[in-house]
């Protein structure tokens, strides 16, 4: 069985399933982490919500800094 490889592109926007393969959360821990301000809250455009992938890629640098300060 072949992996699948999921690609995150480095700039424009995503939407959450994109975002959930790169942060492995479930929905709804991701929401309650918009909720607290653990997560960036994204954009709303209609009844869709996206974000940008530059608020992606520092919410992935400020966990990796922070599982680095832990170990």
């Amino acid at each position: 069985m072949q992996s699948e490889r999921h690609i995150f592109p480095r700039t424009g926007f995503v939407r959450l399933p994109q975002i959930l393969t790169v942060i492995p959360v479930s929905e709804s821990t991701w929401w309650a982490g918009v909720k607290s301000g653990k997560y960036p809250v994204g954009l709303k455009h209609g009844r869709c919500r996206f974000w940008t992938v530059e608020e992606i890629h520092e919410l992935i640098e400020r966990i990796a800094k922070r599982v680095g300060a832990e170990s």
